[in-house]
């Protein structure tokens, strides 16, 4: 264990092939909490994700340099990635469904791991979609194919799927991109609910998503660190750095 924090990170600089895409990230993001990474397109968020569960490994030419740690241990000299991944749930911002049905999208990873029994398993889907808010919705349809679900509802059962490993970390990039805002609010409820026994890694270009539900925020931009605080003090009229207050007033982004 690190103290309160889940994650720590000192000077990660990543590079792809000759672009340098994340240059000297330092902080540190506390356990059980929702910790939101903003910035505009191209400002390195999606691939500070990618370094948590080290899937940077596989993108041609990646290099990365520094240190990250999940829970004082240096990822990067973790042998068993595959069990680090396991730690680590990701949803992306397009739905990815698996062409299984829904009890099968949520029984896979657990399957593949040697899960138990089939009365272990229907509980543990259960509780997964009950977590994601869609078991009410599903559950008399679960031999149907999860790819015919709509929209909201198959970013929700990518959810169920990430949680269905009982991760510590779930990481969320942009999930909101492609459903409505009404599914969004519910999936943000959603997300309170579960940190409290998990950390929450928000990667959003909402920037008053942000603001409705992270303790603490992230401010990237061109592969820079510009800023990091409580979420109060980075949407105050006074975050002490003006390109921030810029971003999440609009001026660009």
């Amino acid at each position: 264990m690190d103290g309160d924090f889940k994650i720590r990170i000192r000077d990660l600089n990543v590079r792809y092939g000759r672009d340098e895409v994340l240059r000297h990230i330092s902080l540190d993001v506390p356990r059980n909490g929702i910790y939101a990474i903003i910035g505009p397109a191209n400002s390195g968020k999606t691939t500070l994700l990618k370094c948590v569960n080290r899937t940077i490994e596989i993108i041609p030419g990646a290099r990365t340099r520094g240190e990250l740690l999940i829970d004082g241990q240096d990822v990067a000299k973790l042998r068993d990635v595959y069990s680090l991944r396991r730690q680590i749930g990701m949803v992306f911002p397009l739905p990815v469904g698996l062409p299984l049905s829904v009890y099968d999208n949520v029984a896979y990873a657990p399957r593949m791991a040697g899960g138990g029994k089939r009365a272990e398993l229907d509980e543990l889907v259960e509780r997964c979609l009950r977590q994601a808010a869609l078991w009410d919705e599903v559950k008399d349809r679960m031999d149907s194919l999860g790819t015919m679900l709509s929209g909201g509802q198959q970013q929700r059962l990518t959810i169920a799927r990430a949680l269905s490993h009982e991760p510590e970390i779930l990481c969320l990039d942009e999930f909101s991109i492609a459903i409505d805002p009404v599914t969004t609010m519910r999936i943000e409820d959603v997300l309170l609910e579960l940190k409290r026994n998990m950390t929450i890694l928000l990667v959003t270009n909402l920037v008053q998503q942000a603001r409705r539900i992270a303790e603490r925020t992230c401010f990237l931009n061109k592969g820079e660190l510009v800023q990091e605080d409580s979420t109060d003090v980075m949407f105050s009229e006074n975050p002490g750095n003006q390109l921030t207050y810029d971003y999440i007033h609009g001026v660009f982004g």
